[in-house]
């Protein structure tokens, strides 16, 4: 059976809802239960980690039996594990659904296959109806909940011939204020931010995303890597968020915690350390390069060993956009060999 009109209108109002809930472990993810006839008996959203999905707050707010040949528009694939809460597709079932319409698969090995599970319960089950709009909404989950690990953005600072820094060190400012205000936007836009401990050290960064003096609204939570101790005094530790303190050289280590923490996206700031193990490792999922019309010269460079020996083992990357910033320009790419249905092209619209 098609997915109907009346289906598709509430699949848009689930997919407006799941943006009440937080970003964090659990997906955002929303739900309408509809009657036969098509009208709205009960709305619910996921509201975090331990608190009940979607689909089951919707049925928390009817009485028993009033769901019983409804149908449930999800957001999300339903659930059919226990976890800290039941299995929804199960609830679904219990309740007397008649039919499930939903937007995207759940990718979990454990978590999935609610569809296996209510289809075999004779429950119909329509699947992909709003899938890109689902995507957009929760592709930074997906990513994580595929690789076990954030998204990595890895950014940097140049000039054109390459150089984060004159030879004696400093480097504020290579770029424009164009290119800084861009920064501190997509700061905005991660969940958190990671800097080497030599970057603590040589700048002493605040690690906020800022629009002049003031604080944008989201903060990312800053990340300290490196086994260097980390000053008491140091602008770090007046951060909105308390800072994670990372005292290993173990990226994959470091991803993994990040994930348990519910963190999907990273920006990697710098410096040129952290920002080359990254590339070495293979775990930069996208590349910032602002390049600035200077020529420093020097030894300072912007990335230095990624484990390269020779042309055939260049990384490849391929250019989603190049982004003229007042006087600069700025490289967003990602690896040529990327595989990832949520994050292959340019940023997503509205992630700014």
């Amino acid at each position: 059976m098609a997915v109907t009109a009346t289906e598709r209108r509430a699949m848009d109002r689930a997919l407006a809802l799941a943006t009440r809930g937080p970003r964090g472990v659990n997906p955002q993810v929303g739900a309408v239960l509809l009657s036969p006839d098509g009208e709205v008996l009960a709305e619910g959203w996921h509201r975090g980690s331990g608190t009940p999905h979607a689909e089951v707050d919707a049925l928390s707010k009817l009485t028993p039996g009033a769901a019983r040949g409804a149908t449930a528009v999800v957001t999300l694939e339903p659930c059919n594990h226990t976890g800290r809460t039941g299995p929804c597709a199960l609830a679904l079932i219990e309740a007397g659904v008649a039919r499930v319409v939903y937007a995207l698969d759940d990718p979990g090995d454990v978590s999935g296959g609610g569809a296996e599970r209510l289809r075999a319960a004779g429950v119909g089950v329509e699947s992909g109806e709003r899938a890109a709009e689902a995507r957009a909404l929760i592709g930074d989950w997906l990513f994580a909940a595929r690789r076990g690990r954030p998204h990595v953005t890895v950014k940097w600072a140049q000039s054109l011939d390459g150089r984060a820094a004159a030879d004696d060190g400093t480097s504020q400012w290579i770029t424009g204020p164009e290119a800084r205000a861009d920064v501190h936007r997509r700061r905005a836009a991660a969940d958190a931010i990671a800097v080497g401990t030599g970057t603590v050290l040589a700048d002493d960064p605040a690690l906020t995303a800022r629009a002049g003096d003031e604080l944008l609204p989201h903060q990312p939570v800053p990340v300290v890597i490196g086994a260097r101790p980390t000053p008491a005094d140091a602008a770090v530790h007046r951060h909105p968020h308390t800072p994670l303190f990372f005292d290993t050289h173990d990226l994959s280590a470091v991803l993994a915690a990040l994930h348990e923490r519910g963190i999907q996206t990273l920006f990697v700031e710098g410096g040129p350390t952290l920002a080359s193990a990254f590339l070495a490792a293979g775990l930069a999922d996208r590349v910032l390069a602002y390049v600035a019309p200077v020529l420093l010269g020097g030894s300072r460079l912007a990335v230095t060993d990624i484990g390269v020996r020779s042309i055939d083992q260049a990384r490849r990357l391929v250019v989603d956009e190049w982004l003229p910033l007042g006087a600069d320009l700025l490289a967003i790419a990602h690896p040529a060999d990327a595989d990832d249905p949520d994050h292959a092209g340019p940023e997503k619209e509205g992630s700014l």
